[in-house]
């Protein structure tokens, strides 16, 4: 097993004594948008950990095993080389040594990840990866348990939510315009779905961190949500 980043020397140069910026919620609230935009204006490093469960799911998929497997599943890690590059504050992930980036997000690895997620063995092998990542502060982290597991000592944390519908209609946007079909029903139904299983989880499971910082996004813009996190930033600067 090996996992590791690279991060270029204009990323480990804007990195220097920066924040740990924690952001979790579910889906369809805008965490990933945010997120890059809020780290984009900092000069910090974002990491999406989700995109690791996704790779991780990827690659059971590939694998022919079924993702409720937990045993097999578990066996299979140990022959997995999980890597993320970062170019300028963007990450592309391989696995053993193939760009799976631009497979991430389709229904079924979104389906899959919220299943692999729920292994604790997963958990634990992608865990000291993230914590690599952020050691050297200055990155914005976005997933379901930085703020409560990941980085719990971040010194900024956010716990966005946004009105189902609302999230349902983001996230149809979004699989639209990557050119994947399914209706808006379907996109509703999988994310109530998803969102059981990563809210009743046993291990690090979906719930704000006490220290969090809500954001409900249901009637908010990007911008408006971003400028509400830099406010909060600053004041930690």
């Amino acid at each position: 097993m090996t996992m590791g980043h690279d991060v270029g020397p204009i990323a480990e140069k804007q990195r220097a004594r920066g924040l740990i910026v924690a952001i979790d919620g579910p889906a369809g609230v805008g965490k990933s948008t945010v997120a890059k935009l809020l780290a984009s204006r900092l000069g910090y490093l974002y990491l999406d950990t989700g995109a690791l469960y996704r790779a991780t799911a990827w690659a059971v998929i590939e694998s022919g095993l079924d993702t409720a497997d937990a045993k097999g599943v578990e066996a299979l890690l140990p022959t997995l080389s999980l890597h993320m590059q970062f170019h300028q504050g963007v990450a592309t992930v391989f696995v053993n040594g193939r760009d799976v980036s631009g497979d991430l997000r389709t229904p079924e690895v979104s389906a899959a990840a919220s299943v692999v997620s729920a292994i604790s063995a997963v958990r634990a092998w992608l865990l000291p990866i993230q914590r690599q990542i952020g050691q050297g502060g200055a990155v914005v982290a976005e997933g379901r348990d930085m703020g409560t597991k990941v980085f719990a000592s971040a010194d900024v944390k956010f716990f966005l939510e946004a009105d189902p519908t609302v999230r349902a209609q983001r996230r149809h946007r979004e699989l639209v315009a990557a050119g994947h079909s399914g209706g808006l029903e379907k996109t509703s139904a999988d994310l109530t779905r998803r969102d059981t299983r990563d809210r009743s989880r046993s291990i690090a499971p979906l719930v704000p961190a006490e220290d969090a910082r809500f954001i409900d996004t249901s009637t908010l813009s990007i911008a408006e949500v971003v400028d509400q996190m830099m406010a909060v930033v600053a004041a930690k600067l």
